[in-house]
């Protein structure tokens, strides 16, 4: 069965945040599934300017986005100004409710908290923001963790938890052993330099 996968993109994105999920879920449809497919979505179709000066043009703007299996809200800086702009959380409420995921990394949780997916549920967020998102109310934020699920909702940790839980997502849409192959595929093997002098 196909699925059509967006990733949410606006101003002040964070990089790794929606492109390490884009290179897992893209590798899985160009290795494996090629009936998938990855869009990027933006309000408007125009180059986008990511947190650390990367500039991106979206596949697709809300008019244009085609219906999703899963939504994928990266965070970076911009989520703080996105979280008030009534188009975008509109078009996220409007957009989740037909997937059959739902997912943030990092800041992205407090998208999901304002369309109304995370509320009542038990998410993660990046470390220095657990204290911001449960401020927000009605939502478990759990501290330490990679990536959460809760139903139909996951939430990824700051930044490279991301590759984790699109490699989790891969597991549960196409099997853990298409998951395993698309790790290693990627090389995707986490031992990060300088662990051992912590």
């Amino acid at each position: 069965m196909a699925n059509t996968i967006g990733i949410l993109l606006f101003d002040d994105v964070e990089e790794l945040d929606f492109a390490g999920p884009w290179e897992v879920f893209s590798a899985t449809a160009q290795q494996l599934f090629p009936d998938d497919r990855v869009v990027t979505i933006a309000q408007e179709l125009r180059p986008i300017r990511c947190a650390k000066g990367l500039r991106v043009l979206p596949d697709v703007d809300f008019t244009t986005a085609p219906p999703l299996d899963l939504v994928l809200v990266p965070g970076g800086q911009g989520t703080r100004r996105e979280v008030s702009n009534p188009t975008l959380i509109g078009w996220l409420r409007e957009a989740g409710q037909r997937c059959r995921w739902v997912t943030s990394v990092c800041t992205g949780a407090l998208l999901l908290h304002e369309a109304g997916f995370a509320k009542g549920r038990r998410v993660t967020t990046h470390w220095a923001f657990v204290e911001t998102l449960r401020q927000r109310g009605d939502v478990t934020v759990l501290e330490n963790r990679r990536y959460v699920r809760d139903g139909n909702v996951v939430t990824a940790a700051g930044v490279s938890a991301g590759i984790d839980l699109a490699l989790w997502l891969v597991g549960q849409i196409h099997g853990i052993d298409v998951a395993r192959k698309v790790q290693r595929g990627i090389e995707y093997d986490p031992a990060p330099p300088y662990a051992a002098e912590v």
